[in-house]
């Protein structure tokens, strides 16, 4: 499990270095930099606010997650009902699919924001589940292919691993979020710093030397 949450790390850290350190500063303009260095502050604000909000407040981030997500159902829900009343082009079919998806989705908004603690803890345990599923067979297909890998012995090692943290999920989902949770509000606190150190940094040179 350890390894899972590692490559998780390395996967973000690899996103916010593509984003804010791919970009050449001394190539733009000084307004061009400017916008770039706000544009990076503020994200870097967003994540380190919405990092410490998990870190430290994880059952109300979860609770207004789970708000949020049931006032997206609601709104894409009303969408796709205007679509499929509205859309006199579109073929019958389609349009009684949409207005059965977005009827179904607003149903799904409507008891969610009702009620988000609970469907917070329920999202949380459904998801606890299918982590654990993509683990247990992650596993399962990492002890049959592992011998064809170079590392054998690793391989068969990584395999168990995954399989018992699979395992694991299934007997309590809603403790491996929490730890998933947790790890991932610390990753967001260190990129959040990084960004704003690179609002700070970014084209540095180029604005001092103007």
């Amino acid at each position: 499990m350890h390894r899972q949450w590692h490559a998780y790390g390395r996967y973000l850290m690899s996103q916010e270095q593509h984003v804010s350190y791919g970009i050449d500063g001394s190539d733009l303009a000084k307004s061009a930099v400017t916008g770039i260095r706000v544009a990076l502050g503020l994200a870097g604000l967003a994540a380190l606010i919405i990092g410490l909000l998990i870190s430290f407040a994880p059952t109300r981030t979860a609770v207004a997650l789970a708000w949020l997500l049931g006032l997206y159902w609601i709104i894409a829900g009303v969408v796709y009902v205007a679509v499929g009343i509205f859309a006199r082009g579109a073929r019958t079919g389609s349009r009684v699919l949409d207005v059965v998806l977005g009827l179904l989705m607003l149903f799904a908004g409507v008891t969610v924001m009702s009620s988000p603690s609970e469907s917070a803890v329920f999202l949380g345990i459904f998801l606890g589940i299918y982590v654990g599923v993509l683990w247990l067979i992650e596993g399962v297909v990492a002890i049959v292919q592992s011998g064809s890998a170079p590392s054998r012995g690793w391989s068969i090692f990584f395999g168990i691993l995954s399989v018992l943290a699979g395992i694991a999920l299934f007997t309590s989902p809603l403790w491996g979020v929490q730890v998933l949770f947790f790890w991932t509000g610390i990753l967001l606190i260190v990129l959040g710093v990084m960004q704003v150190i690179r609002a700070f940094t970014f084209g540095k040179a180029l604005t001092d030397a103007a």
